[in-house]
């Protein structure tokens, strides 16, 4: 496969950033997206791709490769991770994509996700949701209990299972023309209230999570469902609704 690649170029947080045009060539559509971009950042390296404004390798943010460590996120053509639903950029592949196509590459648009450089943004505001509110207590006098020993029901077992799924990639983010990081949090608070061991901070998490999340300056939900959808691990819009009751919950009791 030959390919034309438009990747947005930025040098650090501070420079002007730019879409810049490479051709790439001998691709394999049993190749994955992270390794078609290999294939570029090898291209440009040894010369064999023309490199006008020496910017050198394109830097990208990756890790497993195998879809759960949510590093590897990217707009594809205006959507984020591409074409395709429930997959991750990493576990994109190039035979989604046709010979001879243009194909568009961009970091995350969020103002709380700023860029640092080419494809990489700064995500250590989901970070500062998580350490605001996302741990339970645990008691280490000696008398812990086995967690097991606890009964749960399936139907919230299963439920906080499909919550705690989220890998914290930002494509909620990233589908949100408000830029709202609803679905993340709502994840992340949704896997601990349905849980026993996650009891004693219910109300005080849910209102310290969703204060960090304003303040990290995530817009608002758009009520769109565009989160859900772009989502690679399919968490649900019912997360949301969840944690709207929580936080209303959580309002009324401490007021009183």
């Amino acid at each position: 496969m030959n390919l034309t690649l438009k990747v947005w170029r930025q040098k650090n947080a501070d420079a002007k950033g730019e879409m810049v045009t490479y051709k790439v060539s001998d691709i394999t559509p049993d190749m994955s997206f992270l390794e078609m971009i290999d294939v570029l950042n090898e291209g440009i390296l040894n010369g064999n791709i023309e490199d006008k404004q020496n910017y050198g390798p394109v830097a990208f943010d990756h890790d497993c490769r195998e879809g759960i460590c949510g590093m590897c996120s990217m707009y594809i053509n205006g959507e984020p991770h591409g074409p395709g639903r429930a997959v991750t950029t990493c576990q994109l592949h190039m035979r989604e994509f046709n010979d001879g196509e243009t194909i568009h590459i961009e970091p995350w648009r969020a103002k709380a996700f700023p860029i640092i450089k080419d494809l990489v943004t700064d995500r250590s505001s989901f970070d500062r949701i998580i350490q605001a509110g996302g741990y339970v207590s645990v008691n280490t006098s000696g008398n812990t209990q086995d967690a097991n020993a606890l009964p749960i029901p399936k139907e919230s077992a299963d439920s906080a299972f499909d919550a705690a799924t989220c890998i914290g990639c930002g494509a909620c983010v990233a589908a949100c023309k408000n830029s709202s990081a609803m679905l993340f949090t709502s994840a992340k608070v949704s896997q601990l209230s349905l849980l026993p061991q996650g009891e004693p901070e219910r109300e005080k998490r849910v209102l310290d999570m969703v204060n960090q999340m304003d303040e990290e300056g995530f817009g608002n939900c758009t009520n769109t469902g565009a989160c859900a959808v772009e989502c690679p691990k399919e968490i649900s819009l019912e997360n949301i609704a969840r944690m709207n009751r929580e936080f209303l919950r959580a309002n009324l009791t401490s007021s009183k």
